[in-house]
């Protein structure tokens, strides 16, 4: 693709900062989503290149509307914003904390997704990039992951992190829902397992996670896909499909 305009949400810190990097890097105009002003500010200086700073609350409909009325034009929607919770099992989980997270990783997403269309329908190159997680795959959850990276991963017993989980469940879903009712426009709309990262998600993330610079590198194979590449695809970071 030449040149392109993209957003990340949540892109001050983690694997959504390093995507901005990797994109402005190669010499696209950035748009770095923060629901923190300052916080956006030092990540678009950290960044560099043609890195702009946004303010963006995908939790707040006035900060999104806002958000959307400052870029015109823009051929990359990174929706990277997420939350994971405390990690309670199915059963355990407050509804009040099911709800919290679905408010960003869903209901943020479609938000987002929906405010920046008619910016996106201008471009020639539409791409919409869902970041989700490996845990949201139901085959790997029931154990049923067989001949996939996830097959050894599969934790049929476990039902930690339920709410966080049953989100990104839900966010690929809605991923293949936008494929189908974008694809005669020509949108790319893909989502990818990023792999536990060293991040702030959460502890484990934080002690045992990997480089958030691969998880990235996936994000904007994806971002930058040609117009013969797929569409409606759950991809891991090193961009071997997972099963759904």
């Amino acid at each position: 693709m030449d040149k392109s305009i993209a957003l990340v949400s949540g892109a001050n810190k983690g694997i959504g900062r390093e995507i901005a990097r990797q994109l402005a890097a190669e010499g696209h105009t950035v748009y770095v989503g923060s629901r923190d002003a300052a916080n956006g500010e030092r990540a678009v200086a950290e960044i560099g290149g043609d890195a702009r700073p946004l303010l963006l609350d995908v939790t707040d409909a006035r900060s999104v509307a806002a958000a959307a009325s400052h870029v015109a034009a823009l051929d990359i929607l990174v929706n990277n914003a997420g939350i994971s919770g405390d990690g309670k099992p199915a059963g355990e989980e407050d509804l009040t904390e099911y709800r919290r997270i679905y408010e960003t990783n869903v209901f943020g997403v479609v938000a987002v997704t929906d405010a920046f269309l008619p910016a996106l329908r201008r471009s020639a190159h539409p791409r919409i990039v869902n970041v989700s997680s490996g845990t949201a795959s139901l085959a790997a959850s029931g154990g049923h992951a067989t001949g996939s990276y996830l097959a050894s991963r599969s934790r049929p017993a476990s039902g930690a992190f339920a709410a966080y989980r049953s989100s990104k469940a839900a966010l690929n879903a809605l991923t293949v829902l936008y494929a189908n009712a974008l694809a005669a426009d020509g949108f790319k709309v893909n989502v990818l397992a990023p792999g536990l990262r060293r991040t702030d998600l959460n502890a484990g993330a934080a002690a045992n996670g990997g480089d958030p610079a691969e998880a990235a590198a996936g994000a904007v194979r994806l971002a930058l896909l040609p117009d013969d590449g797929p569409t409606g695809q759950f991809v891991s970071w090193d961009g071997t499909p997972v099963p759904w």
